[in-house]
């Protein structure tokens, strides 16, 4: 059987992008071989208007959906216990940011060419929500980029020129022409839609009618 077709809808900026992700990775180890898939992502921007400088990410949180401090923390640390069922670490203290991303999305666009697409999302998950790096600093991005084998100074002119700016933002609009309006939203084949950080289980559940379906 032909491998699926799974397209990502995603920013590395969203807690539950990877936890649907690595969820998605042990849905389909289970699943193998009966089940293969080849993986892309597309862009997707939590905070199109976010500065360059980023916000505190409890000071955002609060402000963008009214959520107390307390209720902010208590959000955090049921992150922090799903990522660990899902096999990814969530670190956030007081000094975690919310940062615009759209950089991060031109690098992954030119990642894709190079084949090094999911090994850079990936990359910059760990950085920003395990490692702490601040992505927003361009050395800093430039080292998760070169950590995966990809050649730093060409990715630092993509960052000083206005490279993939087109593509990430066609992209994004031919999101919103879908309807797609939340992230994670994982397309399947260019006909079904899995929405969320969705357990194992129910990743699994839908790979197999998927595939009994087609």
């Amino acid at each position: 059987m032909s491998p699926l077709k799974i397209e990502i809808v995603s920013d590395v900026m969203c807690p539950w992008c990877v936890v649907g992700y690595k969820n998605l990775e042990t849905a389909l180890a289970q699943l193998h071989p009966s089940i293969r898939a080849d993986i892309s992502w597309h862009a997707f921007e939590l905070n199109p208007d976010m500065p360059v400088e980023g916000q505190n990410l409890a000071e955002h949180l609060m402000q963008k959906y009214g959520q107390t401090r307390a209720q902010s923390v208590e959000n955090r640390e049921r992150l922090t216990q799903v990522g660990k069922q899902a096999g990814f670490d969530f670190n956030f203290d007081d000094n975690s940011l919310m940062i615009n991303s759209f950089d991060c999305h031109r690098l992954l666009s030119w990642a894709k060419d190079q084949n090094k697409q999911t090994e850079l999302k990936l990359a910059l998950f760990k950085a920003h929500f395990s490692d702490k790096v601040y992505l927003n600093d361009q050395e800093s991005l430039l080292d998760v980029v070169e950590s995966i084998g990809l050649i730093r100074d060409d990715a630092s002119e993509i960052l000083v020129s206005k490279a993939y700016a087109k593509e990430v933002k066609a992209e994004q609009n031919q999101m919103r022409q879908f309807g797609i309006t939340s992230v994670p939203t994982f397309i399947i084949n260019d006909k079904y839609a899995i929405n969320g950080g969705q357990a194992v289980v129910t990743f699994k559940e839908a790979l197999e009618k998927i595939s009994r379906e087609l």
